[in-house]
């Protein structure tokens, strides 16, 4: 038998088959690309996210010897798809990085106040999250609340497309800035105040619950054998902490993708006034009774728009979704950068924040600065000035989690961003912690499977799980002579940081 994780992301979804003992049999991607309809606007054919999930599901599910007992669901948070009561699409769905509702994300801090609204929800106001862009739609797009309406997740709306409940689990409804983590519940404070009935959004439910199973015809759209379990995932990331193992207090994960993010899991929420004052995020894990505490920052949206800026995004131009062949050319794009990057530090100072900040000042206004451009900069000197921005923004980000988890000196690292040896290096050594390399790349379907393996029984539990699969394969210590070179320019990155911030706010 083997296990199928399913993980919709913002740009891409990836579709891997798991042994049960934790190798890849088969793996494949599509990618796809948000449209800008306005200035803050990112929306999507949610159509998009579903046939995706059918070509990934359909090419990895061919030949197999070990046939599919059951698959997994996972998705990236925030983005939500408007329905009708026969769960149709009736709107684009409006994706994570649309920050068009920050007047109803300031109302809501205002009327709840922002410790009141952390100590509920464990975030704080933005216009990433799906109530603030409700309240928006119900001022500007008043016909979607004609007839009866609801927000599902991404993962709700596949799951209603193969005719099954449209469910959330616990940490994307955690996302929705109205769950209450503790109860583990809709806020009925928070709906009585924004007027959003229950109704209106899925029903909550334990990250591996089983959905239901495949009919024939749902099962025929996805390559699959009718029968086929299906099983709620979560959130991608506490899906990749479970995949690298980080499943209550003492191991942090940081998964290196479009964002770049920490997460500590633990027993209880961390909802101190050191966590607020970073405006950590704490909120229901996959694993039940625990809770993750995450801290992040844009990161692989900069490497690919510079990669874009040089190559051009040859993956999207002539298809909403593309079948993601092994993309030999973009690996050798940045293998080339990678390999005449020079030695030292740039002296470039470059700040990721293409679309604003996250911990610990959240400004969706904030933008990225390239600082000590001059005639002789190089493309592979600004190359190695992101990659010098982002571990100086991890480096950051280690100070605030140990600030409130607790000291730590292992992190473990999977996504993209765990291909670049040089990013590796720089990280360790700026934040003087040991990286962890997965032998699985692919931590977030990893967890996924774990999932799928315990609900449908070919695990006891989500330990004896971690046990069988889970495992690093090498270890980047810090060095201090790199740390040492670095020190004046990371004072330098910060000042920058924080004159970024504060220009935005002008």
């Amino acid at each position: 038998m083997s296990l199928l994780a399913i993980d919709i992301g913002s740009s891409r979804c990836k579709a891997v088959v798991f042994a049960l003992a934790g190798e890849i049999l088969a793996q494949h991607s599509c990618v796809y690309t948000p449209e800008f309809p306005a200035p803050s606007q990112a929306e999507m054919d949610p159509v998009i996210f579903w046939q995706a999930v059918c070509a990934c599901s359909q090419t990895v599910s061919k030949n197999l010897s070990d046939p599919i007992r059951a698959m997994c669901l996972s998705s990236h948070g925030e983005t939500f798809v408007p329905v009708n009561g026969r769960n149709e699409a009736i709107a684009p769905a409006i994706l994570n990085q649309d920050n068009r509702a920050a007047e109803e994300a300031a109302w809501l801090e205002k009327t709840f106040g922002k410790k009141q609204l952390f100590e509920v929800t464990g975030l704080v106001a933005h216009p990433m999250y799906p109530v603030p862009k409700i309240l928006w739609l119900r001022k500007h797009r008043p016909h979607i609340f004609a007839s009866p309406v609801r927000f599902l997740s991404v993962i709700g709306y596949v799951l209603s497309r193969l005719g099954l409940p449209p469910y959330v689990d616990y940490s994307l409804a955690s996302r929705y800035l109205a769950f209450d983590i503790r109860q583990r519940r809709w806020s009925a404070e928070i709906l009585s105040a924004t007027q959003i009935s229950a109704e209106c959004l899925p029903v909550p439910v334990p990250a591996g619950t089983i959905a239901g199973k495949l009919d024939g015809a749902a099962a025929s759209q996805l390559g699959l054998s009718a029968g086929t379990i299906v099983v709620m995932g979560g959130h991608d990331q506490p899906c990749g902490a479970l995949g690298v193992g980080a499943t209550g207090p003492g191991r942090v994960a940081d998964s290196m993708g479009t964002y770049e993010c920490l997460l500590a899991a633990s027993d209880q929420p961390s909802l101190t006034a050191a966590a607020l004052a970073a405006s950590l995020n704490s909120y229901c894990h996959v694993v039940p009774d625990k809770f993750v505490t995450l801290a992040y920052f844009p990161s692989g949206i900069m490497i690919k728009w510079f990669h874009d800026l040089l190559y051009g995004d040859a993956l999207a131009e002539n298809a909403d979704v593309q079948h993601e062949h092994p993309s030999d050319g973009e690996a050798l794009h940045y293998a080339r950068l990678e390999r005449d990057a020079p030695a030292g530090p740039t002296g470039l100072c470059i700040t990721p924040n293409l679309i604003g900040t996250c911990n610990p000042d959240f400004n969706p206004n904030a933008r990225g600065i390239i600082s000590g451009l001059s005639a002789n900069t190089t493309r592979w000197q600004i190359y190695k000035g992101i990659l010098e921005g982002l571990a100086c923004e991890m480096s950051q980000m280690t100070e605030i989690m140990a600030s409130v988890v607790g000291e730590f000196r292992d992190v473990y690292v999977t996504g993209g961003g765990s291909n670049s040896a040089l990013g590796l290096q720089l990280r360790a050594a700026l934040s003087g912690r040991r990286l962890h390399v997965m032998q699985c790349p692919e931590a977030v379907c990893l967890g996924g499977a774990i999932l799928a393996g315990v609900a449908c029984g070919e695990y006891r539990n989500l330990q004896q799980a971690v046990e069988v699969v889970v495992r690093d394969v090498s270890v980047i210590s810090p060095d201090n002579t790199i740390a040492a070179s670095y020190a004046p320019q990371a004072r330098q990155y910060q000042h920058l940081r924080t004159a970024c911030t504060a220009g935005a706010d002008a």
